[in-house]
């Protein structure tokens, strides 16, 4: 429940982002149409379409917002570094955390950028769909989305008629998930944004070349990777942890969930750097590389209890 105080606060906070990003639009009525539109979408409009995100912002039509997203002058790019200056300001911390995932977005016709049938992990299944690759930034302070790619697939990149007519840039070409995350990684580490330690899950965690730009980049890490991830001379993580003694094993907390308290077995074991990684290890302020697993349920350890890896 928002009170007025909180209104009044959150007015405060979008007035000044606006006019840290205002003059990235170079005309008074594109800036007002801006700030209308921010505002609607973060209003309660139930279904944020360009009516309803229109009639929310008092507007007659949704002429004037569909003006700004399709024909106005602006740099998205520009703005997201405007964004993040905005946050580290706001929420930046010394121990700040990046966090990446991929979303998908349902779709029905085959016009937008980067759609098609492929895996959804917010529905859970494969749909037609168009996937974006984001940063959270995080610390004590709060949270906020700070980067964003989308995901455009090889049925997309090979066909350059079809992205010139959804106005993908000729020089955007092909890149994988974990490959934008990367750029993603390294433009957020140069950015005002102080950050300690990327996260991410499995999907980006299995990435060798990934792990390795997070290594070059002397930041600390903790990556999700699957139970079959070879270790260098010590086989499958999961056959390494199946060794781990009873006492090995702890029940920390997770949090509440939705369900209540979330509780697993929890096992870690300290590997040597591979030593061409030593100096880059010792850059980032560690000597070692650790590995952590979750287990679901308890009792004995066992090679199929091992259900994440980080």
């Amino acid at each position: 429940m928002i009170d007025g105080l909180a209104d009044a606060t959150w007015g405060r906070e979008l007035d000044d982002l606006f006019l840290r990003i205002g003059h990235r639009l170079g005309r008074d009525d594109l800036r007002r149409r801006k700030r209308d539109y921010i505002r609607a979408l973060l209003g309660p409009v139930g279904r944020k379409n360009g009516w309803q995100l229109a009639e929310h912002a008092g507007h007659r039509t949704p002429d004037g917002l569909q003006r700004l997203l399709n024909g106005a002058t602006w740099n998205a790019d520009d703005v997201r570094d405007d964004l993040q200056t905005y946050i580290a300001d706001k929420l930046g911390e010394a121990d700040g955390v990046l966090i990446l995932d991929d979303t998908g977005f349902a779709k029905k016709g085959t016009t937008s950028a980067g759609v098609q049938r492929q895996y959804s992990g917010t529905a859970g299944r494969t749909e037609n769909c168009q996937i974006g690759v984001f940063a959270a930034y995080v610390t004590t302070r709060g949270r906020a989305l700070v980067y964003r790619e989308l995901y455009l697939p090889k049925s997309w990149t090979d066909d350059r008629e079809r992205c010139r007519a959804a106005k993908v840039p000729d020089e955007r070409g092909f890149a994988t998930k974990p490959e934008l995350a990367s750029a993603m990684v390294l433009r957020s580490l140069a950015s005002p944004l102080p950050i300690a330690r990327v996260t991410a899950d499995a999907a980006y965690g299995q990435e060798w070349r990934f792990r390795r730009m997070l290594e070059e980049a002397a930041v600390r890490y903790v990556l999700a990777v699957p139970k079959s991830q070879p270790v260098p001379r010590f086989g499958r993580i999961d056959y390494l942890f199946s060794q781990a003694p009873d006492e090995a094993w702890e029940q920390p907390s997770c949090g509440d969930g939705a369900k209540g308290p979330r509780v697993y077995d929890w096992a870690a074991v300290q590997l040597p750097v591979i030593e061409d990684l030593l100096a880059l290890a010792k850059a980032a302020g560690h000597e070692s590389v650790g590995l952590s697993a979750r287990r679901s349920g308890y009792g004995k350890p066992s090679v199929a209890a091992v259900d994440r890896v980080g």
